[in-house]
């Protein structure tokens, strides 16, 4: 199965397309599980659930939370989590919703996690964090820091194209050597590190580009 499990649909602030148009774009590019992980928001994932109830594809709900130390990822959250509360907090209720929490792009530039990392590991370890160690849109060598800390952490991994658009969807996935894995199925073999990495992150320009295209979407937003 080749999983994107971090993407955003115009339910997020800085999002550019409906989630019946990720499905759609998923599905072409041959992936057979995606994570929508919209900004303090899930109807895109309930959304994108309802679309593609008839198509082979798995859809997990997820949602980012923005914490005061860093973005986080609630991975089979089906609730909104409020923004703001502490890092701490936030995995709380993460994990008291069922859900699994991962920590985005935590070296990413002006993206980074800023609190002790590996003191709040330390602390929830028995909760089972994840790291993201693999994003599309990273500038400079966050991956290869998150990779590099999750080794030494001894924490499972996961990797997502962080899509704000449908043009970057699958741009990097996670790979899991079986067919037809439940939501369960999949989040346990995502945590027993039964996974390997695909993909190519876009070159620079891209980048910036999607950048660009995120600060316009959340113009019009703000100017709705």
């Amino acid at each position: 199965m080749l999983c994107d499990l971090h993407i955003h649909t115009s339910y997020s602030y800085d999002g550019l397309d409906s989630p019946q148009k990720i499905v759609k774009t998923a599905l072409s590019r041959n992936l057979n599980c995606i994570c929508i992980t919209d900004h303090n928001e899930t109807k895109g994932a309930v959304e994108a659930l309802h679309f593609a109830f008839d198509k082979s594809i798995l859809i997990i709900p997820g949602i980012e939370i923005k914490s005061k130390e860093g973005d986080i990822l609630g991975i089979n959250v089906k609730e909104k989590i409020e923004n703001n509360l502490s890092a701490k907090e936030t995995i709380k209720k993460i994990e008291k919703l069922g859900g699994v929490a991962v920590f985005a792009h935590p070296f990413g530039f002006l993206c980074n996690f800023k609190g002790s990392l590996k003191q709040l590991i330390d602390d929830y370890r028995d909760l089972g964090l994840g790291i993201e160690v693999l994003n599309a849109s990273v500038v400079g060598n966050g991956n290869k820091k998150a990779l590099d800390f999750a080794q030494k952490s001894n924490l499972f991994y996961t990797a997502g194209s962080d899509a704000h658009s449908a043009k970057f969807v699958g741009k990097v996935y996670l790979e899991i050597k079986k067919d037809n894995l439940s939501e369960d199925e999949v989040l346990e073999e995502i945590k027993k590190r039964n996974v390997s990495f695909g993909g190519k992150s876009g070159d620079f320009l891209e980048k910036i580009n999607d950048h660009l295209k995120r600060s316009f979407a959340k113009l019009n937003h703000l100017q709705k």
